[in-house]
């Protein structure tokens, strides 16, 4: 954005010139001539890190902030997490233990959701107050980070670093944003970019150990290809769990048997709909897609659901029984042609949701 604002002014824009002069708080005849120049004035960055953070995602966050122009802070959360924590041990008399200390999952979840919370509050104070430690006016806006997947899926803490006044990437999906990261980091001189959508996807919330590494799909349960896909299905062809499993029977034969694709398929929607009540409180987002399940502005659907999905998961049940003992007839197949691994659109006898294979369908 800010090397869209230099450019404008470059051509002559006088709306632009002002604007950036105002926002920018520029005085005495000067305005912005250079992005990270500009960066550096509208733009704050903070890396806040616990002692479950990497040293590697600590020094991409700088490298980046660096590239950017931003102002950046590394600011270390744990006093306040062990301020939390020690007060409930206070009020309890119990300690909570990560689950790999052998706490159960409970704890292991109320551990990782302090910290995230945690930074949500210090992004607020931040955006509050370092316009006034640097003698400015006004106030920052806080912008959240979460995406389309991890909404979808629930991956994410009510009241967490994903609140924010506005989320730039909300309605995007993981693997547009991996594209896009890749894009930017040749075509906007961001090389860090490039490094940081090769590293595996970790919320680094758990402590790290010799046998342990937290990694976002393992925590999920699938990965966030399979989410980009249950989420196009879901939004923009209305997909419901059974048309879901029979257009992937569909896509996927001769990589899963129906069996399979079953049991992703009802994974999916006990998580969808246990976790549907989070997109309720979302982060407004810049909607750039058609996929995005944001509840109050752009996915009107209930968000209080029967986990279970009583008749759906039975009438999938009756589909994979069929494919086992009807006639010899099949869902599954030997393998996928030559011509479907080219065209990744899958074959077999599962249902295709109309117009799927375009992937810019509904865009």
């Amino acid at each position: 954005m800010c090397q869209l604002v230099i450019n404008a002014i470059a051509e002559g824009d006088e709306v632009v010139k002002s604007d950036a002069i105002r926002i920018g708080q520029y005085t005495n005849g000067d305005f912005p001539t250079d992005s990270k120049e500009f960066a550096k004035h509208i733009f704050y960055t903070v890396f806040m890190g616990s002692e479950n953070s990497s040293e590697t995602t600590r020094e991409r966050a700088k490298k980046l902030s660096n590239e950017i122009g931003s102002w950046h802070l590394d600011v270390k959360i744990d006093t306040v997490v062990s301020s939390l924590i020690s007060l409930f041990c206070s009020l309890t008399g119990k300690t909570p233990q990560y689950k790999v200390d052998g706490g159960t999952n409970a704890e292991n979840l109320a551990l990782q959701n302090i910290q995230a919370r945690v930074r949500m509050v210090i992004a607020f104070l931040l955006a509050s107050l370092m316009p006034w430690v640097q003698t400015k006016g006004s106030f920052f806006l806080v912008l959240g980070s979460s995406n389309v997947d991890e909404g979808l899926r629930g991956y994410l803490t009510k009241y967490d670093c994903s609140s924010a006044d506005i989320n730039p990437i909300g309605s995007v999906s993981k693997q547009d944003l991996r594209r896009f990261l890749c894009w930017a980091a040749v075509n906007l001189g961001y090389p860090t970019l490039a490094d940081i959508e090769a590293a595996p996807p970790t919320a680094e919330l758990e402590p790290i150990r010799s046998n342990y590494s937290q990694l976002d799909e393992a925590d999920m349960g699938m990965t966030y290809e399979e989410l980009s896909m249950y989420g196009r299905l879901r939004k923009i062809f209305r997909c419901g769990p059974v048309s879901m499993f029979q257009h992937l029977c569909h896509r996927w034969c001769g990589r899963l048997t129906p069996a399979e694709v079953s049991v992703k398929v009802k994974d999916f929607f006990r998580y969808y709909s246990a976790n549907r009540h989070k997109m309720t409180t979302l982060t407004p987002s810049y909607h750039a897609e058609s996929y995005s399940p944001e509840d109050n502005r752009f996915d009107l659907r209930q968000f209080l659901y029967n986990t279970r999905w009583p008749w759906q998961f039975r009438k999938i049940d009756e589909l994979v029984r069929q494919d086992q003992v009807n006639n010899g007839i099949s869902l599954t197949c030997n393998g996928p042609t030559e011509t479907e691994i080219s065209s990744d659109h899958g074959s077999g006898m599962g249902v295709p949701a109309a117009n799927s294979a375009n992937q810019y369908s509904g865009i």
